[in-house]
């Protein structure tokens, strides 16, 4: 029985003859509909709105303790509002009690919002892949301010629940929370659903990942683990690169030795992948940004199932005829250390951007090798030749012109990517066997070059007064490609730049996005960060509206979704009048 004190907020419902004879209630407690039920001598109360759906509950059947749901069939047991079938979620019961002949209604849900209550639920949203559940959980978690934990349980049912490794669904949550901060605030929990959603997506129907157990040695010789890895992702030994690596992280390397290890097995051949070895190792450490390094003996090997099957390149025909591109990057390579050695890295500032992301466009093969080997020697910091190749790669997004294949999108999209996470890669390790990249990605830049014939121009401001939401009627228009490029640069023109950051991310996260827009606007917003002062940052922005433009609109089921959690979560009636 409740306390005197507690009874002072308790609602009278109805006298407990009238339910009798009725069968059912609604009441609104503390702005949430309350359905009172009678069946068989015992009352009983939950929250009116199914929640899977929000229909009202008062219109279900009661059989035997078991509330059917009239909209998709959902049970529940009407003693505590569990739901028998796990799509339909739990509904919150309430306490009720009679006194002397009266229904009384304790208006205060008997609904957990503990932190524990809600990560559970999103366990059992990832473990089942129900979305609705999900939605629930993030949107609970956002408001109780623990996105850091929802981000570390997803990430590791992830990699413990995939046993191909590495997914699309981890660099997706990876790409998210790099770029949480840059979404409006409001949209900040429905990114991290998207997350969410892509895990639970992809390791659904398979088979959980088992432990192999590190070696027992007293090697520690960072030199010496490198050189194994290496070895066993050359010959595509799976067991053996993975005890390798658990070794290495187990033994104490540091965070930068291990990774230098795993980034120079992904550069060992070249664009491993269409350049997905290289993004999905890059992905892993920056997920481990997040989430700490306390948790790279899980994460890590996840990595190695892609990197031994990854398709390399030189065995394709597109990178040997009708030029030797191996060829040419194998002279390279022989040179490189030396010419990193003889540079130095001494030069302090350089501004040539722009100049060789327009040769790395338009010039031939040797030519792009040559200047940037030049540079390499004359000690231009790595990391700004590998921005201007990420900047050439979006560059050919800006000129894109879309009577090509719909399908060369992806061609854009492979290349850009990659060269982001050469560029991402070396600011966190400046290693020699990395470098390799830059010039991996020159050259994926060069084969693209179909792509831009005919070249789409580069917008010129028109003058407009542009808004936010005539961008997104742009991209809710089929085709909508170059208009919305357009208004992109008009708002550009208005040194709008980061509302532009926003409005693209607001325009995907309404989408059913798939891996690779995702990935491009990651790589965008990052790369746009790094030539913000420049027209080069303009021009990536436009490059990333271009191709989130050529992607939409989509059925936006995910966003209905996350409308119905985020609703039931506020106590809204999803359907009309319930009482």
């Amino acid at each position: 029985m409740s306390t005197d004190l507690e009874r002072e907020i308790w609602i009278d419902v109805c006298p407990l003859e009238e339910l009798e004879r009725e069968g059912v209630k609604v009441v609104s407690g503390e702005g949430r509909p309350v359905v009172i039920f009678f069946d068989q001598g015992r009352v009983y109360a939950l929250d009116n709105r199914c929640p899977h759906m929000g229909f009202p509950l008062h219109r279900g059947t009661v059989t035997d303790g078991i509330l059917t749901c009239h909209w998709h069939h959902a049970k529940f047991d009407l003693a505590g509002g569990c739901t028998f079938d796990p799509f339909a979620d739990d509904v919150a019961p309430y306490r009720v009690e009679i006194r002397e002949g009266t229904v009384w209604l304790d208006p205060r849900p008997q609904h957990k919002v503990s932190q524990e209550h809600w990560l559970s639920k999103l366990s059992e949203g990832l473990e089942q892949n129900i979305g609705l559940v999900l939605a629930k959980s993030v949107v609970a978690l956002d408001e109780l301010g623990v996105n850091a934990g929802l981000l570390r349980k997803a990430a590791l049912f992830g990699v413990r629940n995939r046993a191909g490794g590495w997914s699309s669904g981890l660099s997706i949550l990876a790409s998210l929370a790099n770029v949480l901060q840059s979404v409006d605030r409001e949209d900040r929990p429905l990114a991290l659903y998207h997350g969410m959603v892509h895990v639970a997506r992809s390791t659904a129907g398979q088979p959980p990942a088992f432990d192999l157990e590190p070696l027992e040695t007293t090697e520690t010789r960072p030199e010496r683990y490198t050189e194994w890895f290496r070895r066993f992702i050359e010959v595509r030994a799976s067991d053996a690169a993975e005890r390798t690596l658990r070794t290495a992280v187990r033994a104490g390397l540091p965070p930068e030795t291990v990774a230098d290890m795993i980034f120079a097995a992904s550069t060992d051949h070249l664009f491993m992948d269409v350049g997905h070895t290289l993004d999905f190792s890059n992905k892993a450490f920056e997920l481990l940004d997040h989430i700490g390094w306390e948790h790279a003996e899980e994460v890590l090997p996840s990595l190695v199932p892609g990197m031994v099957e990854a398709q390399r390149m030189e065995e394709t025909s597109s990178w040997r005829h009708p030029v030797d591109l191996p060829g040419l990057l194998e002279e390279v390579y022989e040179e490189l250390d030396s010419l990193i050695d003889e540079g130095g890295q001494g030069l302090t500032t350089w501004t040539g951007h722009e100049e060789l992301a327009e040769l790395v466009l338009d010039g031939e093969p040797a030519q792009v090798l040559g200047e940037i080997k030049d540079l390499v020697q004359r000690g231009v910091p790595l990391i700004e030749l590998s921005a201007s190749v990420a900047y050439a790669a979006a560059r050919r997004a800006v000129h894109f012109h879309v009577a090509n294949s719909f399908s060369d999108w992806n061609t854009v999209h492979h290349t850009f990517t990659y060269a982001n996470a050469v560029d991402q890669a070396l600011r966190r390790v400046p290693s020699k066997l990395l470098a390799r990249g830059i010039f991996d990605g020159a050259m994926s830049v060069y084969l693209e070059r179909f792509l831009n014939v005919p070249k789409q121009p580069v917008p010129e401001p028109s003058g407009r007064d542009v808004s936010r939401e005539d961008v997104l009627a742009a991209i809710d228009s089929y085709g909508g490609v170059d208009e919305t490029a357009q208004l992109v640069a008009d708002m550009i023109a208005m040194g709008r730049e980061e509302e532009v950051v926003q409005t693209l991310g607001h325009a995907l996260l309404r989408e059913d996005a798939g891996f690779h827009q995702f990935q491009i606007y990651e790589a965008g917003v990052r790369q746009y960060r790094q030539f913000a002062l420049r027209p080069a940052g303009g021009q990536i922005l436009i490059g990333m509206a271009r191709f989130i433009a050529a992607h939409a609109p989509t059925m936006r089921s995910m966003g209905q979704t996350y409308d119905i959690a985020t609703r039931l979560h506020r106590g809204e009636a999803l359907y009309g009048q319930e009482e």
